[in-house]
């Protein structure tokens, strides 16, 4: 029996397995283990070519759903993929939350100016690069939004293109600037601070575009705790331009209410840090304020739950729990919700492309022109911005460069940004694989230019081992003892 015919008897065999029922409960522990499997297999081999494992994920995904060639699969339905979205959920919902516990507030105030100056022209430039690509695309380039809402104005897509863009991750950057001894340089604090306040401005961009394009509204139906539509209805202000007004107002109340009752929050958790280290009912706590907050965001202040989500991680940055707190939501996460979340993408995307679960789709000539230009814009628009900010803020020529392409990195922000935006119909389904083309774009050439611009110069932080040079080995120390 050759390899072809053992793969179909294989494929034979799942197909066979799950044909018994569809819809109950069980059904979902196949394909979630065979997420689970394939994603962590792949993550550990995108780690040893230096690649963010979540394009690990992603690839597990993409061959989880091979299985929608299988003629008359009964694995991934619509039961099964309802629980596999419901997981992913969760796993977007951790991943901001522990990208807030890990924003340093205290370095923000430490670079001052220069982090707020880099990091608004870093996001200025992209976001403006990314709509206006949009925008000629849908004018002149036959580039119809066919995904939007009835009633939407299609600029707020354009928008949100561009709102992809403002993404960053430096993850990557971090750990070649540590291994260049740079880490701690102004250069290196300068960049870190800036990508902690990109990525704030980011996700809050995030909820004001989607709240303001209506698309929310025009797609969900009514909800009680509203605020926002409660006032609108309140005042008569529906259509009458006031009513983005008072959405404005009351989403500036949630960032209001959140530094309010955040205060006692910090406290509190800071409290229990100290009073009970370790102890898994300070994590139980977290978990639970994270997925309130989350909700409270998106059911009555009209923001997104996952801006809730890093908000809520804000509040608890820098208490003596956080650091047990995130260690134990990352094994939570990782473990099964945030793998299930980046599969899920990559599933979507397998399925949008043609498969015998559902409707195919044919991305236009059009499309995949603009998407190689949104990728451009995405990694010009960080070089740009951030290094025309830091040469305001008198960095040097070569040091602006460098805090520049530090910040052009993207990982799994970009995605997560990118997928809200499908989930809520502002963007095509199909810049998903353009979004791991930029990942995967940024994740190789950033650590090669940033070398390149270190080239020949020594390490800057204490501690670090200078180059190895023909010099250095000509006389090699001798240890102590011989």
């Amino acid at each position: 029996m050759n390899i072809f015919s053992g793969i179909t008897s294989a494929f034979d065999f799942l197909k066979n397995a799950a044909s018994t029922s569809n819809d109950e409960p069980y059904m979902i522990l196949l394909p979630l283990g065979l997420i689970l499997l394939l994603a962590k297999v792949f993550s550990l081999l995108m780690g040893k070519i230096k690649v963010p494992e979540v394009v690990g994920f992603l690839v597990g995904g993409l061959l989880v759903g091979c299985i929608y060639l299988i003629p008359g699969q009964t694995i991934l339905t619509t039961y099964t993929m309802n629980g596999i979205d419901d997981l992913a959920k969760i796993g977007v919902i951790l991943i901001l939350f522990s990208a807030g516990m890990g924003t340093d507030m205290k370095q923000i105030k430490a670079e001052g100016v220069a982090s707020v100056v880099i990091t608004s022209l870093g996001v200025i430039v992209p976001l403006a690069f990314g709509t206006v690509a949009a925008y000629l695309f849908r004018t002149l380039g036959g580039m119809t939004p066919n995904f939007l809402p009835a009633g939407v104005n299609p600029i707020f897509s354009d928008i949100y293109y561009g709102v992809i863009l403002t993404a960053t991750s430096v993850s990557i950057t971090v750990a070649t600037l540590k291994e260049l001894g740079r880490l701690k340089s102004k250069v290196g604090t300068a960049l870190v601070a800036a990508a902690i306040l990109d990525d704030i401005i980011g996700v809050v961009l995030l909820s004001v575009i989607i709240a303001l394009s209506g698309v929310k509204s025009s797609t969900a139906g009514s909800n009680s705790l509203d605020i926002t539509t409660a006032l609108t209805n309140a005042f008569g202000a529906a259509g009458t331009g006031w009513d983005i007004a008072i959405l404005l107002i009351v989403m500036a109340s949630f960032f209001a209410v959140s530094y309010g009752f955040g205060i006692l929050i910090h406290k509190l958790f800071d409290w229990m840090g100290k009073k009970w280290p370790h102890h898994r009912r300070i994590p139980m706590f977290s978990l639970a304020f994270c997925f309130l907050w989350s909700y409270l965001a998106e059911a009555c202040f009209s923001i997104a739950d996952i801006t809730g989500a890093y908000v809520a991680g804000l509040i608890l940055a820098n208490t003596s729990a956080e650091p047990y707190v995130d260690k134990r939501t990352d094994q939570v996460a990782n473990l099964i919700f945030v793998p299930v979340f980046f599969a899920s993408v990559a599933l979507k995307m397998f399925k949008s492309f043609g498969s015998n679960g559902g409707a195919s789709t044919t991305i236009s000539v059009s499309f995949i022109i603009f998407g190689l230009v949104w990728i451009l814009a995405g990694l010009l628009g960080k070089i740009l911005g951030a290094g025309t900010g830091s040469l305001i803020c008198r960095f040097k020529f070569k040091d602006a460069l460098r805090i520049g392409v530090g910040m052009m990195a993207r990982a799994e922000v970009l995605i997560v940004t990118a997928q809200k935006g499908v989930d809520s119909l502002l963007v095509d389904q199909t810049i998903i694989p353009f979004t791991l083309g930029l990942i995967l774009i940024s994740s190789f050439i950033t650590p090669i230019l940033l070398k390149v611009l270190y080239k020949g110069e020594p390490p800057e932080d204490p501690g670090t081992p200078a180059p190895v040079t023909p010099e250095t080995n000509a006389n090699p120390p001798v240890p102590k003892g011989q």
